[in-house]
């Protein structure tokens, strides 16, 4: 499993949808710096990999929850992989919305799946879990049961885990942090001494400040 985490963060860097600077850290929207950004959606782009992405997490859904009959994806990042999984699965599909629509009938789900479904959560990219659980709160409102949720990458945040497990949702993923750092390092994309800089902003990362 840690090869393929290793491969997919590698694939994931040489299109530049995972850009490490811990000299020179991003600002996310939130304000935090990071030394990382991470953009999944650039995977649509390249159909070699956009194959490589849909095969792997429905590979993850059926290894992982075989029980199954529907897909949900998360808006936004996740509409177009949630999508691609439920055709390779060939289940039904509809995705979530973060609010309620403003206008029409003020969808929240957009799409229909049959009553009672048990539906696997598809995420582009995990990091303090909010908005992937709030997608979970919804689809379990509207009287679906959630099995569980496979993502293309998690930063693995203590506050993610915690969050998960107090949601009781069972999380895969196909890379995660460790493993783009380990493979950065690996082909010389960052030295050594970046390693520590890059750990340091995992632990802590609203309070870090490179």
């Amino acid at each position: 499993m840690d090869n393929l985490k290793k491969e997919f963060a590698q694939r994931l860097m040489d299109i530049h949808a995972i850009k490490l600077q811990p000299n020179d850290p991003f600002t996310w929207a939130s304000g935090w710096k990071s030394p990382i950004y991470c953009d999944n959606r650039k995977v649509l782009s390249y159909p070699a990999l956009r194959s490589f992405v849909k095969i792997n997490l429905a590979h993850a859904v059926l290894a992982n929850f075989p029980e199954a009959d529907a897909v949900a994806g998360v808006a936004t990042g996740a509409i177009a992989q949630g999508a691609l999984v439920a055709d390779e699965l060939a289940l039904p599909y509809c995705y979530v919305r973060s609010k309620p629509k403003d206008h029409g009938m003020g969808n929240l789900i957009e799409g229909t799946l049959p009553e009672g479904a048990k539906v696997v959560v598809v995420e582009d990219l995990i990091s303090t879990g909010g908005s992937s659980l709030k997608a979970v709160e919804a689809l379990r409102q509207a009287g679906y049961t959630v099995v569980g949720m496979v993502a293309s990458f998690t930063y693995g945040f203590a506050v993610a885990e915690q969050a998960f497990e107090a949601a009781y949702v069972r999380l895969i993923t196909l890379s995660d942090y460790e493993n783009a750092i380990a493979k950065a390092q690996e082909t010389g994309y960052i030295t050594i001494d970046d390693i520590k800089t890059l750990q340091e902003w995992r632990v802590n990362p609203g309070k870090w400040n490179a």
